[in-house]
């Protein structure tokens, strides 16, 4: 990309676009196109079109979307579908009458079947049944990768797609019941150690298998996928390495600090029993992701402080 270009970060709010609006500040960029949700509400087709005719982006990043863990996904999925499958269409249709060059639309892992074969290879996609609990937001997810394929097919325009495992970082949500694993198992540890408590409650048998991926990581990764020439329709992105949930709470709870038991409420679902990307087209391309895992849940719990501190941090 040419660092004069006309970049509209959908979702640059949120984790993933302000790492990516980070990204592309190191890169030289100055002509980023940030809107508020008060300038242009994406679920509303005519309010989408109207701003891209009026601003005329060059490349979109659809970052974009109604985001939470199982809790949220189960109580709202009318929500989740209805509002990503309209940021979807609307970003998608929107750039097609503006004549938007490249349009790079952000997926989720939560794509692939349930009992998908591990690693999770791209073309596992609609090979069997979701898990439930994330139902209506892969369902989305999955519309939109298949707009910018079949728009990419039918009007030769450089759509495609991106599909990131569990990320985590600064700036990601930290409610308690609306918020990842990664961002809950932080907040929760944090707060059991300042309140002195002896154990930290946590749902499911800690048997599940997941991996994660630090969004600076996933930025880095999206900004050499939008210099690639001929890029996959949608292509996984990830570190290609996993950690049990048990194992992975042990090492939150050891980098905060906090010196209790952990109870684990098996009555609680585990949710997708393993999540691993097969990464290997990436790594093929020339991308590997660089920041550890201890490593990055020491930067995220230092970016916790420092916005709990100044009263940045979000709980929606």
């Amino acid at each position: 990309m040419n660092t004069s270009a006309r970049v509209f970060i959908a979702g640059h709010r949120g984790m993933v676009g302000s790492a990516f609006v980070r990204r592309l500040k190191a890169a030289g960029f100055s002509n980023l196109l940030l809107p508020s949700r008060d300038e242009v509400d994406l679920t509303y087709q005519a309010q989408a079109l109207g701003w891209f005719e009026k601003n005329k982006p060059e490349v979109v990043f659809v970052a974009a979307a109604r985001v939470g863990g199982i809790l949220a996904n189960k109580t709202y999925p009318a929500d989740f579908i209805r509002d990503n499958l309209a940021i979807a269409l609307n970003c998608v249709e929107s750039a097609r009458q503006t004549g938007v060059r490249r349009l790079l639309f952000l997926g989720s892992s939560c794509i692939y079947p349930k009992l998908a074969p591990q690693p999770m290879p791209e073309d596992c996609l609609l090979t069997g049944p979701l898990e439930v609990t994330n139902e209506a937001y892969a369902l989305a997810k999955i519309a939109g990768l298949k707009l910018c394929q079949h728009y990419r097919n039918q009007y030769g325009l450089l759509f495609h797609s991106a599909m990131p495992t569990n990320l985590y970082g600064p700036g990601d949500n930290y409610h308690l019941q609306n918020s990842h694993v990664f961002a809950a198992f932080i907040r929760k540890f944090h707060e059991a150690k300042e309140a002195g408590a002896s154990e930290v409650a946590v749902w499911g048998t800690g048997a599940a298998k997941r991996e994660f991926l630090h969004v600076d990581d996933l930025a880095d990764a999206i900004y050499f996928l939008l210099q690639v020439d001929n890029p996959p329709d949608w292509i996984n992105v990830g570190t290609g390495e996993d950690v049990s949930i048990r194992g992975f709470a042990e090492l939150v709870q050891r980098v905060v600090g906090f010196q209790g038991r952990i109870a684990w409420d098996s009555s609680k679902p585990d949710g997708t029993p393993r999540k691993l990307m097969d990464v290997s087209r990436l790594t093929e391309l020339g991308w590997k992701a660089r920041i550890g895992l201890e490593d990055g849940i020491r930067q995220t719990y230092a970016s916790f402080l420092e916005e709990k501190q100044s009263g940045r941090l979000r709980e929606v």
